[in-house]
């Protein structure tokens, strides 16, 4: 492990942390609508360097604008980078404002690098003997690397010395810049030798020895059988000009004349007027807390120790706030009276962090293979059950513990802790035990405050990170990767133990961190406890009940979509008049585009002609062959992700098919459901919707399906208040057929079908955001006459427009939009300068309120048919939630009672200014009861 001097020289590359801070944080924005997010990433990863090493001289060095010298060597340098996006250009200037007013000296030099005076200064200071620590991710600065010098990269915590850049780039730190002038650097477009990659530079600099050692020696590279040997010497003759004029380019410049030396990069005390005016403006609630003691800046702090002993394993920790609460006494429990000692104590808590560790994430079949706790005092513990490695300590028996810990974990008067409270409900109840007052779950907490930021990366290490700046021990560190990937009851139980105490340890400080912004908003903490938390015992019985299925119904749909694939295929070949592979890319742009002629609308990074779906809808209506394709890869897919694939993940033990549902992947607040995904089986083609006949009722019982009529409809009308739309719901009207009268000039009798199929799409379409270019192609007519509609459908619901248009400006002023009971979605490209993106925000601004109520509205439903469904077992089971439908298992004595009550408590879950209406449909499998 590298060692870090105390109190080194911190030379930072501004660039690379704000490029990293701008892809690693949230896009945020403030009132303004002025980005943010690099920023305040940037500041959090200063604060985490700064803090954890205490340095004596400090700077961060930006380019400047404009040329270099290197451009005057050669003026492609750097010419094919791409220009910084313009929400990041804009952090830049306020960046800058607010490092001037912590103090802390920052450098930007004309004519040169921010590497060249990096490099300058470290050499400087290296030769008064002080230690430096460059922070980058460059892997040019490897050329600097000496005893004394140092590179930190502190987005991924590695520090690399001259053993570890060899260890790293397979040379030494003197050969770096040889090895990126044969290699050449497409970052920076350094030519180098053309077809010199990165293992023959390798291999030419181990072999024989530097650019001036190889060049005297262009012989020894047969000599000494390189690979392509013949041609790579006069290769490297031909191009020793380019090799040369690489070095320059690559080599850092290390006697730039600057005003300053490291003696003057101090931090200097910090303008806490003007830093209170800038946090201010950009809405940095936490920068705003910490600025009456600024003790960070203002002088040294109390070193917090890297490393914790647990068990007598030390475990380095990034140094943060955190660090100080995790380095509290952590134990192991390994005996009968230690476990007695703990459950006392946790019977005697008012709340206290519960985590399962198993060997598996099959809720149905997992092991337990160990759990872990946390108390308010600081303390954790480790209660090891399932590991089974070769001389694996003696551990207490499973239903012993189990005897002891029922009790506590049943206890409706103390409060649990976790994060993924679902899966440990699962779990437990696996062993006859329902874990009960689930109060904290840290994912849906994070999840709650801002579904946008870290979408989907709600995990502890995540978490910890984003809100703690605190790296935890890694399981993929314990657990090893690849063939030697071990499951968690293989792990050392010293390793183990050190690992889950810590996720302990953390999910209370970010518990105790997350729970205080929740309470500060009270719609956001109603939506938590009234909505969220109550839901997760709903899914997690969802879950285990399953569904039961017909593999016979399903072999055969497989059986039919596959018969009608090769009549597809014959008659595709029969039109491009040749056979072709239908997953090749290549043979499809050379029919579409060379054999036949077609426009190529859309290109690839690449340069090649697109073939994705999008083209080929649009292709489809010159030409029958992307159609007949389309057409081909829709049965295609359902074929391999349904028709073939659900009779394989039937579960073993239950004969039944288990989806999971997450809570926390969509922005808008709707469950998603994975393995399989039941929301993506489309319902829009005969085939689609057929799939639905193998989910079947067990004997004696029906299927019953509850669904919302036309509810992001009745929201929207809630929402807009249009009296056209609130008189058509209340008088019971066919929406879809009403708007058709009105757009189409018609009597309501005189609809036809596919007058109504256009206004369904005008309605559906409009509250998506669509434009008459998006209609259009819907319909399959003109772009004027789909402007045409749209302007009639405004002028007979103009409360719509006025919806729309408010919706867009408070979007803009927020930055963010709101359900009607007040669940957030936060737009931070809402005023962004890219149309493109700005515009796609726009169309979440409309849609998400009616979205983001739907999602509350059914999870409302299913928490207060649970409550009911629990009273009336084994009749009736909630099978599965699907967009706004609910699907239930009845039994046949029970059909006509279930059907009342469902529908009376889904349509009195909310109440709108228009009423809910619930279809129910009944039969002996999904499709008959839709």
């Amino acid at each position: 492990m590298v060692q870090i001097a105390e109190n080194p020289f911190i030379l930072i590359d501004g660039y690379f942390y704000f490029y990293r801070a701008y892809y690693a944080f949230p896009l945020l924005t403030n009132m303004a609508g002025e980005p943010t997010g690099a920023m305040y990433g940037f500041l959090t990863m200063l604060r985490s360097l700064i803090t954890q090493y205490q340095p004596s001289h400090i700077a961060v060095v930006f380019d400047a604008k404009g040329k270099t010298f290197r451009h005057e060597l050669f003026d492609q340098y750097k010419s094919q980078r791409t220009p910084m996006p313009d929400d990041l250009r804009e952090q830049i200037a306020p960046l800058h404002e607010i490092l001037t007013g912590m103090g802390i000296p920052l450098l930007v030099v004309a004519g040169v690098e921010a590497d060249d005076v990096i490099g300058t200064l470290a050499l400087q200071a290296s030769k008064k003997g002080l230690p430096i620590l460059i922070s980058t991710g460059d892997k040019d600065m490897a050329q600097l690397v000496t005893a004394d010098i140092k590179l930190i990269n502190n987005m991924t915590n590695t520090i690399l010395g001259p053993i570890e850049v060899i260890d790293k780039y397979g040379v030494p730190p003197e050969l770096m810049i040889d090895f990126i002038a044969l290699m050449g650097d497409y970052s920076d477009n350094i030519p180098g030798v053309p077809g010199i990659g990165e293992k023959t530079a390798l291999s030419l600099l181990q072999g024989i020895g530097d650019l001036a050692t190889i060049y005297n020696n262009l012989s020894a590279i047969s000599i000494l059988g390189f690979r392509g040997s013949k041609t790579l010497a006069a290769k490297m003759a031909l191009n020793k000009d380019i090799v040369f004029l690489s070095y320059k380019l690559a080599t850092i410049k290390t006697n730039v004349n600057l005003t300053t030396d490291y003696d003057g990069l101090v931090m200097q005390a910090p303008d806490i007027e003007k830093l209170h005016a800038l946090f201010s403006r950009y809405e940095f609630k936490f920068w705003l807390a910490d600025l009456p003691n600024c003790g960070w800046l203002t002088k040294k702090l109390n070193k917090f120790p890297t490393t914790i002993y647990i068990n007598n394993i030390d475990i380095s920790l990034a140094e943060s706030p955190a660090s100080v609460l995790l380095t509290k006494s952590y134990q192991t429990i390994l005996t009968k009276v230690d476990l007695v000692q703990w459950v006392e104590k946790l019977q005697s808590a008012k709340s206290f962090v519960f985590d399962t560790k198993t060997d598996s994430l099959d809720t149905l079949s997992v092991h337990l293979v160990g759990l872990s706790f946390a108390m308010e005092n600081g303390k954790a513990a480790y209660l090891p059950l399932g590991h089974n490695y070769l001389d694996a300590p003696q551990q207490l028996p499973l239903d012993e513990v189990l005897e002891v810990i029922k009790p506590v974990l049943i206890d409706e008067n103390i409060q649990k802790i976790g994060q993924n409270l679902k899966f440990g409900y699962s779990v437990m109840a696996n062993y006859d035990i329902e874990l009960k007052n689930m109060v904290f779950d840290i994912m849906l907490e994070s999840y709650i405050l801002n579904s946008v930021a870290g979408l989907s990366h709600q995990d502890i290490d995540s978490l910890a990170q984003r809100y703690l700046n605190h790296k935890t021990i890694s399981l993929k560190d314990i657990a090893c990767k690849g063939k030697k990937k071990l499951m968690f009851n293989q792990i050392p139980l010293e390793q183990a133990s050190a690992y889950a105490t810590e996720d302990a340890a953390v999910i209370l400080l970010l518990n105790q961190t997350l729970w205080p912004q929740l309470e500060a908003e009270p719609k956001l903490k109603e939506i938590y406890q009234q909505i969220e938390m109550p839901l997760v015992p709903v899914l997690a019985r969802m879950e285990r009940v399953g569904v039961l299925i017909d593999e016979n119904k399903l072999a055969k749909q497989s059986q039919d979509i596959a018969n009608r694939l090769i009549k597809i295929e014959k008659k595709a070949y029969d039109i491009a008049e040749q056979e072709f592979n239908y997953a090749s890319p290549k043979q499809l742009q050379a029919i579409l585009f060379e054999k036949l002629q077609l426009p190529v609308l859309k290109k690839t990074p690449s340069g090649a002609p697109s073939t994705n779906a999008e083209v080929l809808e649009e292709l489809a209506f010159r030409h029958e062959l992307p159609k007949i394709i389309l057409q081909h890869r829709r049965l295609s897919k359902l074929k391999s992700t349904y028709t073939d694939k659900l009779s394989m993940m039937i579960h073993p033990k239950t004969k039944r098919l288990h989806t999971s549902y997450h809570q926390v992947i969509t922005s808008t607040g709707r469950l998603s459901s994975r393995y399989p995904n039941l929301q993506n089986i489309p319902v829009s083609t005969e085939e689609g919707r057929s799939i639905r006949q193998a989910f079947i009722a067990r004997e004696g019982y029906k299927i019953m399906a509850a669904d919302y009529s036309q509810i992001e409809l009745r929201i929207m009308a809630h929402l807009s208040q249009d009296k056209g739309l609130l008189d058509a719901f209340a008088e019971g009207k066919d929406i879809h057929r009403a708007t058709a009268a009105e757009i189409f000039g018609v009597f309501l009798t005189d609809v036809t079908n596919q007058q109504r199929r256009s206004a369904k799409a005008i309605n559906f379409g409009l509250i998506y955001g669509m434009r008459a270019f998006g209609l259009s192609r819907q319909l399959g007519i003109t772009r004027s006459q789909a402007q045409y509609y749209i302007d009639r459908y405004f002028e007979h619901y103009p409360g719509v427009l006025s919806y729309i248009e408010r919706a867009r400006k408070e979007a803009a002023e927020k930055g963010y939009v709101e359900t009607i009971a007040g669940r957030r979605l936060y737009l931070p490209d809402i005023n962004s300068r890219n149309a493109i993106r700005r515009k796609a925000s726009e169309r979440e601004a409309i849609n998400a309120p009616m979205q983001g109520t739907a999602a509350d509205l059914i999870k409302k439903a299913m928490i207060a048919l649970d409550k009911w469904i629990e009273t009336v077992k084994p009749d009736l089971y909630m099978l599965m939630q699907v967009h706004d439908e609910l699907v239930f298992e009845v039994k046949e004595s029970a059909v006509e009672e279930s059907q009342k009550k469902i529908r009376q408590l889904m349509e009195q879950n909310m109440q709108l200014a228009v009423p809910l209406t619930v279809d129910v449909g009944i039969g002996n499998n999904w499709y008959e009861a839709h």
